[in-house]
């Protein structure tokens, strides 16, 4: 059985509850976790270590969050005050653990599902998502991880184009996949706007319901997003349903062209704004 889990945020009770919820059995299925496992909620260092000790039974993406700790963890970027992250930096576990996550994707496949962290851009098509996907990979993974997460941030540029090299084409590429709400119709990305997708910036739209995007017909699930609550369209699944803002840890099992949502609420951890 293959289950797509929304993001977990560091609360690992709550992912120990879906996991019961669906009767999870590490011998028997999959849990795609989409990204944004740490960070917010109360134990983010249980969370990594409870991901990784289901070893080939799950499969995890890095979201914005994640990449967050990776950036803390080489003097990239300095702390948030919301952020709850200091029992992964401060475990002896530390190495091991930042180590594992460096090497997680941006972007997969499963049950005939394209699974991103954020979303993707309407130039982007399936294959291309998941090439620029390894790009991107190899550089976290690499031995110039640390120089790149040092100019990681950044809203420039926003709009993609294939002539784009380096650094900036890999912010790009990290922009799309782990921060895109909002965009254009010439694909411009916009960065400020959080609220749920009847609230669009004028003269843009979601990313998902931009009219030209070239992985209209892909299903494609995806996290991030809190405000949008879940969505269950044909060829689109969004599961970031607010666990760490007290609303709900979502898991849809899709194995076998099934669309069966599981849920357990959640504690609120984190107070908006």
């Amino acid at each position: 059985m293959h289950y797509l889990i929304g993001d977990p945020q560091g609360c690992c009770d709550a992912l120990d509850r879906l996991l019961a919820e669906i009767g999870f059995s590490p011998s028997r299925d999959h849990v795609h976790v989409l990204g944004d496992l740490v960070n917010r909620g109360p134990a983010s260092l249980r969370t990594l270590q409870r991901l990784i000790a289901l070893g080939n039974a799950a499969s995890c993406l890095l979201g914005n969050h994640d990449l967050h700790l990776l950036a803390l963890s080489v003097g990239a970027r300095k702390p948030h005050r919301s952020d709850t992250l200091d029992d992964i930096l401060a475990s002896p576990q530390r190495g091991a653990l930042l180590e594992w996550l460096r090497h997680r994707k941006l972007a997969d496949q499963a049950q005939g599902w394209l699974l991103v962290h954020a979303g993707i851009a309407p130039q982007w098509d399936a294959a291309k998502t998941l090439a620029l996907a390894r790009e991107v990979e190899n550089v976290l993974a690499g031995p110039d991880m640390a120089d790149f997460l040092r100019v990681m941030y950044g809203n420039d540029p926003a709009r993609w184009d294939d002539a784009l090299t380096g650094p900036r084409r890999w912010r790009m590429v990290l922009n799309v996949l782990t921060r895109i709400r909002y965009c254009t119709p010439d694909g411009t990305l916009e960065f400020d706007t959080k609220d749920g997708s009847g609230q669009a910036p004028a003269g843009h739209s979601a990313w998902f319901d931009h009219p030209d995007r070239l992985t209209r017909d892909t299903p494609i699930a995806f996290g991030h997003w809190s405000t949008l609550g879940l969505q269950n369209r044909p060829n689109l699944l969004a599961l970031d349903t607010g666990c760490v803002w007290g609303g709900a840890l979502t898991a849809v099992r899709v194995d076998g062209g099934r669309r069966e949502v599981a849920q357990v609420s959640c504690e609120q951890t984190q107070a908006p704004g």
